[in-house]
């Protein structure tokens, strides 16, 4: 027998989407000890929770520098007298304190491991405070490559962001560097030049004149929030603000541009309700009225930074001009500002426990790219919208990356991982029912870290089939399943390869004119089937592939 190549949904390039290039990516499968106390819960880490922090920092521009406070309020889980707070290299920790008493330390690469004096007893709330300071880590190609961005406006004046993911929150200032803990609220406290304006997260409490001409600015913010969701921007600033009338009441929602910027902005940031609306359709209510939403011009591309979504796409559409689609539709809409904003729902309030699971973040939000121009622009343009962008898809390596040591997997968690969210909803094949499994995500998960597998089983029981081996064959191997049929003797014998054992998705197919929903297996299954002229066509809408095998 040949086999006769026949149908294939896939392809091959180098994605360049939104934060899949350059992000760090550990080569090899060799991992430091430091790779383990910063991925890991460790001994140190697990014996705490995390409760409130007040971060008080100043943000000199001048120097370079960053420098202050961070006091950590936390619930002893149980019995222990040694902490792990992190503060990456060159940044120091000068002192700690707690109950007026300097506390001894030790410094083990970006870990500080700090000896209490005091007795911690199970259900207790203590805190401690941190004094820190220096240069912290010049962001080389934020976002990918993040740290603190130093730069100037056009007139010259200080333009500064933090940007930090996968990095870590460490670069710019000491915490509990892990993502299963979120803090529950926190205040932040940034001062600046006079002439300056500090954007956080959260809402505005208080602006703070100082004697020596500077200015501090006040936010808090009210709801959980992740480490690298925490940040500064530091530039001189104007803004204009509206309320959406939203599922939760009148959602404030403010935009800080550089002066030089507003117009533009007043024009393109009408993307933002629009996003909103369509948002709230697909996925529930935006998870943070109390802390509002805002819209912030950064010196980088843009992240997804809770409350506070940073903007750098230079106020046009698409990604810097271009559509990763290639379909056409990825024109009609500001890519960062619905991308980074879809991660509010898919990454701020659904957040990984661990990186390794980082598709939880970026699948969904990849994915809710389409949902938008869905929502717009009708139900075939959202479909073309998602498998326009299989072209980026490499298939390098799996989707999930290694536990405990801070890695994450392959930039397909992007594209493919939104085809293989497009394909899940071809199973459910009920638009009503699909939209309820997303809003039920957020609902379930609200404000929660969770794991792959709570994702797997909550999408598995919602659909009502056992999907485990699909899950393998998107997030944890790199082929793409291949229906491999063929047509004799008034039969149609069909199975799945090149796929992971055990490998059972349906799969939709037109058969002769009459659309049928086939049950392959990893072995041959055989229907009648009158073979003269017989042809088989796989719903496009699948991310596999398919072989028809002559005789």
């Amino acid at each position: 027998m040949k086999k006769q190549f026949c149908l294939i949904f896939i392809s091959f390039a180098i994605f360049n989407g939104v934060k899949a290039q350059g992000l760090l990516e550990k080569k090899g499968e060799i991992f430091t000890k430091q790779d383990t106390l910063r991925g890991s819960i460790t001994k140190e880490r697990a014996w705490w929770d995390v409760k409130n922090y007040h971060l008080d920092i100043k943000v000199n521009p001048a120097d370079s520098t960053i420098s202050g406070s961070n006091t950590i309020k936390y619930q002893i889980v149980q019995e222990y007298t040694t902490m792990q707070i992190d503060l990456q290299n060159p940044m120091q920790i000068y002192k700690v304190i707690q109950d007026g008493k300097s506390l001894k330390y030790r410094r083990e690469g970006n870990a500080f491991f700090v000896e209490l004096i005091a007795p911690q007893e199970k259900g207790a709330v203590k805190d401690l405070i941190v004094f820190y300071g220096g240069k912290p880590k010049v962001a080389v190609n934020p976002p990918w490559d993040g740290g603190i961005t130093w730069k100037k406006d056009s007139n010259g004046n200080p333009f500064i962001a933090s940007s930090c993911q996968g990095l870590g929150a460490s670069v710019w200032w000491p915490n509990k560097d892990h993502m299963y803990d979120e803090v529950e609220n926190m205040l932040i406290s940034v001062n600046v030049p006079q002439n300056l304006t500090n954007v956080s997260n959260g809402r505005l409490l208080s602006v703070k004149q100082l004697k020596d001409g500077t200015k501090t600015y006040n936010w808090y913010v009210s709801n959980p929030i992740n480490n690298y969701g925490v940040n500064i921007n530091v530039g001189d600033y104007v803004s204009f603000s509206e309320k959406y009338k939203g599922e939760k009441g009148d959602l404030d929602c403010t935009y800080y541009v550089l002066r030089d910027n507003l117009a533009k902005a007043k024009k393109q940031f009408q993307d933002v309700p629009k996003m909103l609306k369509a948002f709230e359709h697909w996925f529930g209510p935006y998870p943070f009225y109390e802390d509002s939403f805002k819209l912030v011009e950064a010196p980088y591309l843009g992240m997804e930074h809770q409350s506070s979504v940073t903007y750098g796409n230079k106020f046009q559409n698409g990604y810097l001009g271009r559509d990763l689609s290639g379909t056409g539709w990825g024109l009609k809409f500001d890519f960062i500002i619905i991308h980074e904003s879809g991660h509010e729902w898919f990454a701020n309030n659904i957040t990984y426990k661990d990186i390794a699971d980082m598709w939880i973040h970026e699948s969904f939000t990849n994915y809710s790219e389409s949902l938008f121009v869905e929502y717009y622009y009708g139900k075939e343009a959202g479909f073309e919208y998602v498998r326009g962008t299989r072209k980026n898809i490499e298939n390098d390596k799996p989707i999930i990356g290694k536990y405990d040591v801070n890695n994450e997997g392959s930039g397909d968690m992007y594209s493919k991982g939104a085809n293989m969210l497009h394909t899940l909803r071809q199973l459910v094949n009920n638009d009503e029912k699909w939209r309820g499994i997303l809003r039920g995500l957020n609902s379930t998960f609200y404000h929660q870290t969770v794991t792959t597998e709570q994702i797997e089983d909550y999408l598995s029981q919602q659909i009502g089939i056992n999907l485990s081996s699909v899950f393998n064959q998107y997030l944890r191997d790199t082929r793409i399943p291949t229906l491999e049929y063929f047509f004799k003797d008034n039969q149609l014998g069909y199975r799945w390869t090149n796929c992971v054992a055990g490998f059972n998705m349906p799969v939709k197919i037109t058969l002769n004119g009459k659309e049928e929903l086939l049950q392959p297996e990893t072995e041959w299954k055989n229907v009648p089937v009158n073979t003269e002229n017989s042809k088989l066509e796989i719903d496009k809408n699948f991310y596999v592939a398919g072989f028809n095998i002559t005789v």
